[in-house]
């Protein structure tokens, strides 16, 4: 396949993917090397949104957070996906890429509120969209964002990007016989409780017909493979 098999994704990438081998924050390879990742995608004419979690951030709070009250927790974790954001765009901006970051809570003197007509102007103008802040409201994961984000732009698929090349059988570092799927259905996941995406992002997904591709990120190429239509990862489909 010469074109991209897509040409509108939403990727999602998880706040632990950017700590590479540390234990917290952002590790400036790693995002070094997603970016360039990134930006052999954009050259293929592909429009692309991120939503970004916040993992690597609060984990380094997350101590001081036990017996905190949830919703507080969970906006403190919102705070750390713009912090994210904002790291990721401007390795972009460094590797030329134009990346506008759009935040579900309103931090106007920081970065742009997310409106839905602007995100796609965006889109269609080249630029890398990153969505941070997760839906905006408490007790929903960035994974439900990455489902919702997508649903609203149109993506043709969300892009899931773990440390793991899919999704397997079983626990592949606890299973050696574990196999990964090339491709399964939604309710086939459901039905062997297989984790693909917390319950509401995967309800979403599956109720707006919008297939996921689980594949690793930290796998060189991986990112461009997955565009093209190669047999990368696992994919969720209808």
């Amino acid at each position: 396949m010469t074109k991209p098999a897509y040409q509108r994704v939403l990727l999602k990438l998880s706040g632990e993917a950017l700590m590479g081998d540390d234990q917290f924050g952002i590790n400036r390879a790693t995002i070094e090397r997603m970016v360039a990742d990134v930006a052999e995608v954009q050259k293929l004419g592909v429009e692309l949104a991120v939503v970004i979690g916040g993992g690597n951030i609060f984990r380094g709070v997350a101590p001081g957070a036990q017996g905190m009250d949830r919703a507080t927790a969970d906006y403190m974790g919102m705070l750390a996906t713009v912090m994210n954001a904002l790291a990721l765009a401007d390795a972009m901006r460094q590797q030329g890429i134009t990346a506008r970051v759009m935040s579900a809570i309103g931090i106007e003197q920081v970065v742009e509120p997310y409106v839905r007509p602007k995100a796609l102007q965006y889109l269609e103008e080249g630029k890398v969209v990153v969505f941070a802040a997760g839906t905006g409201n408490p007790f929903f994961t960035t994974d439900t964002a990455a489902a919702l984000r997508g649903s609203e732009i149109s993506a043709e698929i969300v892009l899931k990007a773990t440390k793991v090349d899919g999704v397997y059988t079983a626990d592949p570092k606890k299973d050696a016989n574990a196999t990964r799927y090339e491709s399964i259905s939604f309710d086939e996941a459901i039905t062997k409780q297989l984790q693909v995406m917390d319950a509401t992002a995967f309800a979403l997904c599956r109720d707006q017909k919008l297939p996921i591709k689980v594949f690793s990120i930290v796998k060189p190429g991986a990112l461009k493979r997955v565009i093209m239509g190669e047999d990368e990862g696992t994919l969720v489909h209808v």
